[in-house]
């Protein structure tokens, strides 16, 4: 843990705007200093090993050695904590999934005028992104499957044939692409459960992670839509900016998604504990909650309600592996948890509890 210095910034950008802006930013709060700038992954590779920063602020498009690349030379060589700071388009989207994949633990965006990266909200943002992940020290291990798609999206069969018998609520946010990276993969397409997650992401990341994702798993996972129905061997993820609801249809058994903009709770839309209230409400025993790493306690109200209405089995992310341990550790300190286990044994106990329970 960082204490009784300043944490040292590393600011690696293209632009010397952007450099000189993110810079004076991070030096107006005396927790922190910029030890130094890189105009490229290269140069900022060689700027860690002389620096030894705590922190690293990085751009993903880049001449010469871009951020995804960068970061992939880092995680092997030296890993640091990493706030990405990305364009708002698709392309842009796109690659901050992959980074977050390959490591990073954060992510804001610029905005569209680059002369609005010196407001207010977003130097605050800046700030306490920085302050969140500056005591990270759980890095991604060599994981083979982030630099390869699968190719599991071609032509997805969806089981509809296999009844329902568990639905997997997953709630997790800082560090959370990357821990679903890791889980999801590892469900197998035929398992009778149907998947509802939330994943505390801004609009017009979720659609770009839910493509990732559906690349690297067996399952299908798509960005939910309103008036989803609930299919076996289907995830559907919150898209950022809506709650997302799972209620019965009308005139019928089945369960479908529905998508609300109603306010925030607790800064969040969408909120975990928002799906896990909905969730609550439908008079099932056949559900499994899921709580992983991420900042605060959301998820910990809805899984008290789950435990108490629903009889639900409740699964925590373990303190060792989870980037940030808020979210795991309120579920855990309430005593709702039924098993707290490392990141690469939670599809495991998915499944177990799915076949078994």
């Amino acid at each position: 843990m960082i204490v009784d210095r300043k944490i040292k910034i590393l600011v690696v950008d293209d632009s010397a705007f952007m450099r000189r802006v993110i810079s004076d930013i991070i030096n107006s709060d005396n927790r922190f200093t910029v030890v130094g700038t890189a105009k490229n992954g290269e140069e900022g590779l060689e700027k860690v090993r002389q620096l030894d920063p705590d922190v690293i602020t990085l751009d993903v498009d880049m001449p010469e050695m871009d951020g995804l690349e960068m970061l992939k030379n880092l995680m092997k060589e030296n890993p640091k904590p990493v706030l990405l700071i990305s364009a708002y388009t698709k392309e842009g989207a796109d690659t901050t999934i992959k980074a977050l994949g390959l490591g990073a633990a954060d992510f804001i965006t610029k905005p569209s005028n680059i002369f609005k990266m010196q407001d207010k909200e977003i130097r605050d943002n800046i700030i306490k992104r920085i302050l969140l992940i500056s005591n990270i020290s759980n890095f991604p291990s060599d994981n083979k499957r982030q630099l390869k798609e699968t190719g599991h999206n071609k032509q997805k069969e969806q089981v509809h044939s296999v009844k329902i018998k568990k639905i997997v609520a997953i709630g997790t946010s800082t560090g959370g692409p990357r821990a679903l990276q890791e889980v999801l993969p590892e469900l197998p397409k035929h398992l009778p459960a149907t998947y509802v997650i939330v994943q505390h992401m801004p609009a017009g990341f979720t659609k770009s992670l839910a493509e990732r994702l559906n690349n690297l798993c067996q399952i299908k996972v798509k960005e939910a839509e309103d008036k989803d129905i609930l299919h076996p061997g289907v995830a559907y993820i919150a898209p950022g900016n809506y709650h997302i609801l799972v209620e019965k249809m009308p005139y019928s058994n089945d369960l479908w998604i529905r998508l609300s903009s109603s306010p925030s709770v607790s800064g969040h839309r969408p909120s975990v504990n928002v799906m896990l209230n909905s969730l609550s409400e439908l008079n099932i025993d056949n559900i499994v909650g899921v709580i992983m790493t991420g900042m605060g306690n959301d998820g910990c109200e809805g899984m008290k309600k789950l435990k108490l209405n629903n009889k639900a089995y409740v699964i925590a992310q373990d303190e060792k592996t989870s980037v940030i341990y808020g979210m795991p550790k309120a579920v855990i300190d309430e005593g709702i948890a039924d098993a707290v286990v490392p990141i690469n044994q939670i599809a495991k106990e998915i499944i177990r509890v799915v076949e078994v329970l």
